[in-house]
């Protein structure tokens, strides 16, 4: 079963926003880079290799710092986004700032420690049973876990499952740190949550060492970074296309991810932007529509296509025609960054007309 239509559009909409950003964001010039002395003193050392393939070393600088950016958009935001729309999570914070940590007992603190030991010592290999079994609480709770959030969380009557979006090029000795946190968490989850199984996981969006976009090896993948064998199990991480399965519960997932977002990002992006945002074209609904259907608005396209209506119903009221005038993205200055949101309450205003 593919992806449905609602979930097909709210991944449409972090595409649109995402590259709208960007856009708005890429670097007409060198000038941003007039604070990088350094980086540039050291390149100039490159500058014949470069020949071949970039005009001025200002302006490869600034690309570099453009792509810098996308890179921390698309993990911190659109991932995880697209992740939450997937499988109906969320974000969730257990910290002792926003008083929402957990408990654990001090045979579950000694259990974590000792397992982190083993692990780091050669002394035992990672198994996510027996360790699960050994993390069960065997005395009073009273002490405060460590802070964790979760990237991707949800729960049902059976299970919660949290899952750690992380880049797929972890940095070193990172993989004990994560290991313990995960350990404390799957503990204090449990003691709040006795009747449920816990599942926390590692989630890598993609394997850069697969020559196939969708593609995944996990064992490849283990053996490229250093000390993940030491510490996880190939039952506690999540790959690739293996990880938006999971999330969907649908089989072909990260190839629909990957078809919206070739649909939109094309080279007229921001002229079908502008065409689309601008009211006096709504006239030629045909047209207008054929596009909103393209970037997978399918709410869009429906009033569209009831548009008389909607004009009936709102013709004597003056607040639902400012709603219906009202562009389908905003426009909005965030650190002097001119960034774009898709209008929703405008959609579920006009929405409930044909209701």
């Amino acid at each position: 079963m593919a992806l449905s239509n609602n979930q097909k559009e709210l991944i449409a909409i972090e595409v649109i926003r995402t590259l709208y950003n960007k856009f708005k964001d890429f670097p007409d010039s060198a000038t941003s880079n007039r604070n990088a002395p350094f980086h540039e003193a050291f390149l100039n050392a490159f500058s014949e290799v470069f020949n071949d393939y970039v005009t001025s070393i200002p302006i490869f600088i600034s690309l570099a710092s453009w792509m810098h950016g996308l890179n921390t958009s698309l993990g911190l935001s659109f991932l995880e986004k697209t992740a939450h729309i997937l499988c109906g999570g969320e974000k969730r914070a257990f910290t002792t700032k926003a008083q929402t940590s957990l408990q654990i007992s001090r045979n579950q603190k000694s259990v974590v420690s000792n397992i982190i030991t083993e692990l780091t010592n050669s002394i035992r290999l990672p198994d996510l049973f027996i360790e699960d079994d050994e993390l069960i609480a065997t005395n009073e709770v009273e002490l405060d876990s460590t802070d964790f959030t979760a990237d991707v969380f949800y729960e049902d009557d059976e299970q919660i499952v949290c899952i750690e979006m992380k880049t797929v090029q972890p940095n070193k000795g990172i993989f004990k740190v994560e290991k313990e946190k995960i350990l404390e968490a799957k503990a204090a989850l449990k003691n709040t949550n006795p009747t449920k199984e816990i599942i926390y996981l590692l989630g890598f969006p993609f394997d850069p060492l697969s020559d196939i976009s969708t593609g995944f090896n996990k064992q490849n993948f283990m053996d490229s970074c250093i000390n993940f064998r030491k510490y996880f199990s190939e039952e506690e991480f999540l790959l690739s296309a293996e990880l938006w399965d999971f999330l969907s519960g649908e089989e072909n997932t990260m190839q629909e991810i990957l078809d919206i977002i070739n649909t939109i990002a094309t080279t007229d992006f921001m002229d079908i932007y502008n065409y689309l945002n601008s009211n006096e074209n709504r006239i030629n609904s045909e047209e207008y529509c054929d596009k909103l259907q393209s970037w997978y608005l399918f709410r869009d396209c429906n009033l569209i296509e009831n548009n008389g209506v909607i004009l009936e119903r709102i013709a004597n009221n003056r607040r639902l025609q400012r709603t219906y005038n009202q562009q389908i993205f905003r426009i909005k200055n965030e650190n002097h960054k001119t960034k774009t949101e898709y209008n929703n309450l405008r959609v579920e205003k006009l929405q409930a007309l044909l209701i």
